[in-house]
């Protein structure tokens, strides 16, 4: 890995090269202190990171359906708990199983309810 010692001027990064040396010169200013130098260099670096990654090596949104275990997991929810954000008792235990897909009403009722953002809970289930 490139040292960031390597004179690099912040710049939009355009390679693995310069991602890799500017991912060094964040990890090398990790502990700067709040409101010095370092740290706007920092800020400034990690944006730069951040676009590159974004670009390069995007990450894809969850499947609606984990997103929804995740969501339950995280509120200790259980499929009798979300009855109320489905048209029936029987329609959680389809969707959760991946026999039935979710509806609009579904999808607005799980975003209001359990805050799930909508564009993770609108796309085509992968299972």
């Amino acid at each position: 890995m490139p040292q960031p010692s390597e004179v690099m001027k912040p710049k939009i990064l355009k390679t693995e090269a310069e991602y890799s040396t500017a991912l060094a010169k964040v990890e090398s200013l990790l502990d700067a202190n709040p409101g010095s130098k370092q740290e706007e260099e920092l800020e400034l670096w990690s944006l730069l990171v951040e676009r590159y990654e974004q670009e390069h090596h995007p990450i894809d949104f969850p499947d609606p359906i984990e997103a929804i275990r995740f969501r339950m997991e995280q509120e200790g929810l259980r499929q009798k708990d979300l009855a109320k954000y489905f048209p029936g008792k029987n329609r959680v235990s389809e969707v959760l199983n991946h026999k039935r897909p979710l509806s609009l009403g579904m999808i607005r009722s799980l975003h209001n309810g359990l805050g799930i953002p909508a564009h993770v809970l609108l796309q085509e289930c992968t299972a």
